[in-house]
């Protein structure tokens, strides 16, 4: 089978990576790809929103199957593009189509979804600027904190939490009135706040059967503690100990159950991963939120844990098999640390060299980078997610940080305390960040 993978990042190097062992695969191309998934496949430049140009390459080179990694292209419906098209019909694509991808694309629509199916999730509102004074009204109703969410995809900056209710009047102009994240926060959901833990579930699903995924627990917040400004992820765990067989089942029934038969209850055809953002509150789940594709870098945790292979998971969305393909789980755990840029979340230098000793206890998934000359180079804000296996958490982490010590680069930042609030008294690495 030849497969095509779309993206370039964290979780695209994982895919790719998993796909490489599968017995099914003859030739994996990554479009665009960085410099790890060039050690696993052949990296394409290909640009991800231009369909036409990857039909082209589709056909050229007689791929079977398109894994798209990132939700925009699947948002701006990259799968009814191929479904739609003749040429293409017998090509495979894992990831909804734009209907399934709004659950990700509009938080409005996901909340009405969820409402519509009795899936349990914060209390909400939905405004624009032409009901601005309600959505005042709306705020004033509620208690501190303020959960604010442009409708649309807004690079992950597009929620704010705030603890001041004339600040959160003044953000909710500022998004709807003078389009603060663009066309994305035309329209904003306003939702009661939610106290409580969060992990993500993930399953993959044919939009009728679905198979169930490790679970995992990721860290946004770029300073230690949870603290300072939010980022793509700076870290993860799995599993997540109080997701345990209890809470779980709750999970599975008033929440996965319900999502997968809404989505035939509601006609939306579905062929790919979802992402639920959950948060637990005082043992109950709630959603935060859907994706349409997996979480980064929750991948990098979950998929080194899949013993199954996953190009015949896809294999059996794509023929109607997904039934009968087993799902085998690695009992150890697995945890990974996100090397960031300099500065990242906000300004930083590109182009920095990379410099990675022998690392043995550890899988150096890329992200942020690329090749200039012969060189491995910074690319992007998160740089490379060091994944360790562990007989527990403090196991696994303690690998990825003394793996951590044998890579530099200028600037390199990384959190040392991932995994802090599910132990009672976390302990230091001893690398250090610049």
């Amino acid at each position: 089978m030849n497969v095509l993978v779309i993206g370039s990042g964290g979780r695209e190097h994982a895919l790719s990576w998993k796909i490489a062992q599968s017995s099914l695969l003859n030739q994996l191309y990554i479009a665009p790809g960085n410099a790890g998934t060039a050690a696993v496949g052949e990296n394409v430049p290909l640009n991800i929103h231009d369909f036409e140009s990857i039909k082209k390459f589709v056909l050229e080179k007689k791929v079977d199957m398109v894994v798209v990694g990132p939700e925009a292209p699947l948002v701006a419906g990259i799968s009814d593009f191929f479904n739609a098209d003749k040429e293409l019909a017998a090509v495979a694509v894992i990831g909804p189509g734009k209907l399934g991808a709004t659950l990700e694309g509009s938080k409005d629509f996901a909340k009405a979804f969820m409402q519509r199916h009795n899936i349990p999730t914060a209390a909400y509102k939905t405004f624009t600027k032409d009901n601005l004074n309600e959505g005042y009204r709306f705020l004033g109703s509620l208690k501190p904190p303020y959960v604010l969410k442009a409708d649309g995809l807004a690079a992950g900056k597009g929620v704010l939490i705030l603890d001041d209710l004339a600040e959160a009047k003044r953000e909710l102009k500022e998004m709807v009135a003078d389009a603060k994240f663009g066309e994305a926060s035309s329209q904003v959901v306003v939702e009661e706040f939610l106290a409580g833990t969060e992990l993500s579930v993930f399953i993959l699903t044919d939009g009728k059967v679905y198979k169930k995924l490790p679970v995992a627990k990721d860290y946004k917040r770029i300073g230690e503690g949870d603290a300072g400004l939010n980022t793509g992820g700076m870290g993860a765990v799995s599993p997540v100990l109080f997701a345990d067989k209890k809470f779980m089942d709750k999970v599975e029934h008033r929440v996965i159950i319900p999502t997968v038969k809404g989505l035939e209850k509601d006609n939306i055809p579905y062929k790919g991963f979802i992402f639920f953002g959950l948060i637990s509150v005082k043992g109950e789940p709630y959603v935060i939120e859907y994706n349409c594709r997996l979480g980064d870098p929750e991948t990098e945790v979950i998929l080194p844990r899949l013993k199954s292979d996953l190009l015949d998971l896809f294999d059996g969305i794509a023929s109607g098999t997904l039934s009968e393909c087993d799902v085998d789980i690695d009992s150890r755990t697995t945890t990974t640390v996100m090397l960031v840029s300099g500065g990242y979340p906000e300004a930083y230098e590109k182009g920095k060299a990379i410099r990675v000793g022998t690392v043995d206890e550890s899988v150096v998934f890329h992200a942020g980078t690329t090749k200039k000359g012969n060189r491995v180079v910074t690319n992007g804000g998160r740089v490379m997610a060091v994944t360790s296996y562990g007989k527990d958490m403090e196991d696994a982490l303690k690998k990825s940080y003394n793996s951590i010590e044998k890579i530099h680069f200028e600037g390199m930042n990384f959190r040392k305390d991932i995994g802090f609030d599910l132990v009672k008294t976390p302990s230091k690495p001893k690398a250090k960040a610049e």
